[in-house]
């Protein structure tokens, strides 16, 4: 049987937008979702601009009237990308989730735990897919790696060591009001309290979680600011504690000059390490332990799961817009499953969802306490 596209409207991503077009090109990618509703800026103007831009079919001037009057339509939409600051997540998705309407969502989830656990208590009752899109854990060869530490390839994991480090923010790029990015990103009333920590931290936090299966039980960290008269972080650095015993350290930093978005992880165990590097996405390193180095490439691997993300043949790079498009292909399946009553497909369920976005909610509270207190161990909630 021949599926019909599921129909996506968007908030935020007009004009100038980086992240919005990324979203748009992913969600078109595998033909499983029409752009067909948007509110993409504040100003009706530049709203209605950005949607002829995009080819959008109906342009609203506030989220709060899109929800409303897509929820009332016969073909009004099945999902939302919220693409905005991150202060409007919450309050965006929650609206549309009361609409009875799915949700992607970019990360971070919302800008505080107790506004990320609302969300995900009322994306159960609902019963509505809240996909949070962290991308990297779209990479066939990111989910490979996950394969391979749940089938025990790598032994007992000792050692996780993951860091993110961009130099994009090393200046005052904010001030001026020039780089639109820059300003709503360093503005915490925009960004929330959480800079560097919220923006980048997180997605190590997630691809080290993702591949390892391992939530750190207590952390040690600091924040710090280099540059002079920014208001939020810049630079976080974590030492991770393991209920397992594995130890764990994270950083991420705006302000490494010459760096530009490095991504990168290793896992050891007692029986081999990995490492993977999200600037050359298409290899994967495994290494046992007294043995030869492995260089392991996208579609010459043989799991399930990154066959599944894997869209051409061997030798054929992909990259960050496939790994963002692997998202909506998941959400898709999800949906459709939801919307016909009956469970997902197993190669889906790898999709980040609203939980993994209360995770990482949980792991920035700690920060922040942890760091207020001048590095002290802190314990990370549970639910």
């Amino acid at each position: 049987m021949q599926r019909r596209r599921l129909r996506l409207g968007m908030v935020g991503g007009g004009q100038g937008a980086f992240i919005g077009a990324v979203h748009r090109i992913a969600a078109r990618l595998d033909d499983r979702f029409e752009l067909v509703a948007g509110a993409l800026s504040s100003d009706p103007g530049r709203a209605r601009a950005s949607a002829v831009e995009a080819g959008i079919a109906r342009s609203y001037a506030d989220w709060r009237e899109m929800a409303r009057a897509e929820a009332a339509r016969d073909d009004g939409i099945d999902a939302v990308a919220i693409v905005t600051p991150n202060h409007l997540h919450a309050p965006v998705a929650t609206a549309f989730l009361e609409a009875g309407i799915h949700v992607i969502c970019d990360k971070p989830l919302a800008v505080s735990l107790s506004e990320g656990e609302a969300l995900a208590q009322l994306a159960h009752s609902k019963k509505r897919l809240f996909a949070l899109t962290h991308t990297y854990s779209g990479y066939p060869l990111v989910r490979h790696a996950r394969e391979l530490v749940e089938h025990g390839e790598l032994g007992e994991i000792r050692v996780v060591q993951v860091e993110y480090a961009q130099d994009w923010l090393a200046e005052p790029v904010e001030t001026g009001g020039a780089n639109r990015q820059a300003g709503w990103r360093t503005d915490p009333a925009l960004a929330g309290p959480a800079g560097c920590l919220g923006d980048i931290g997180t997605h190590a936090y997630q691809l080290a979680a993702f591949v390892t299966g391992m939530m750190p039980r207590a952390l040690c960290a600091e924040l710090h600011t280099f540059v002079p008269g920014r208001r939020i972080d810049d630079h976080v650095q974590a030492m991770l504690r393991y209920a397992s015993g594995a130890r764990g350290m994270l950083w991420a930093s705006q302000v490494a000059s010459g760096a530009e978005n490095a991504l990168r992880l290793r896992v050891y165990g007692t029986k081999a390490g990995l490492a993977f590097d999200q600037e050359e996405p298409n290899a994967l390193w495994f290494t046992p332990l007294g043995g030869a180095a492995e260089r392991l490439t996208r579609a010459r691997v043989t799991s399930p799961v990154a066959a599944h993300a894997t869209r051409v043949p061997a030798g054929h790079p992909e990259g960050y817009l496939e790994a963002f498009a692997q998202l909506y292909k998941d959400a898709a399946l999800q949906i459709d499953a939801l919307n016909d009553g009956r469970a997902p497909p197993p190669e889906s369920l790898l999709l980040t969802t609203v939980d993994d976005g209360v995770d990482g909610l949980r792991f920035i509270d700690a920060v922040l306490k942890s760091s207020a207190a001048d590095g002290r161990w802190v314990e990370i909630a549970r639910a």
